[in-house]
């Protein structure tokens, strides 16, 4: 089956997309709120996109996609299969870096705080996320300050 007659088997849905190689090898792993668009705006006027990308979609020869749940989801999918396959084009996320947590303290004043840890220690104190978004994060912790100085 062609490039072409893929594309348009492609579901509406968040999920995961692989680009191979003539090799077979995987050369990139991305996520995307609806797969469909996402997939195929790579092949949509390539000429446009910056050189890196123009190159990495001349050497595709295949892809394959899994449907995930959600948007985060795909996020956190994209980044664990990242790490295991390490494509060549893909370069966010080769540094390691972990998900923002909201962690509140079990102290007699608890704290609120945001961080960033691999994993998460069996404590008495209370995790929320992962989040995608520390920008957001960092927001909602200026509006709890304010309520609750």
């Amino acid at each position: 089956m062609g490039l072409q007659q893929k594309l348009n088997q492609i579901p509406k849905s968040p999920g995961v997309y692989f680009f191979r190689d003539k090799k077979d090898d995987i050369i990139y792993i991305g996520k995307a709120k609806i797969l469909h668009s996402r997939v195929r705006s790579y092949f949509n006027k390539p000429d446009g996109k910056d050189p890196k990308t123009q190159v990495m979609v001349k050497n595709i020869t295949d892809f394959e996609w899994l449907v995930v749940r959600s948007e985060v989801e795909a996020l956190l999918t994209e980044a664990n299969l990242i790490k295991e396959h390490k494509p060549r084009y893909n370069v966010f996320l080769k540094d390691d870096k972990t998900f923002p947590y909201i962690r509140i303290t079990n102290e007699p004043y608890p704290r609120v705080e945001i961080i960033r840890q691999k994993n998460l220690t069996k404590d008495d104190h209370n995790y929320f996320g992962p989040y995608t978004d520390a920008g957001y994060l960092r927001e909602i912790l200026r509006v709890i300050h304010k309520i609750f100085p």
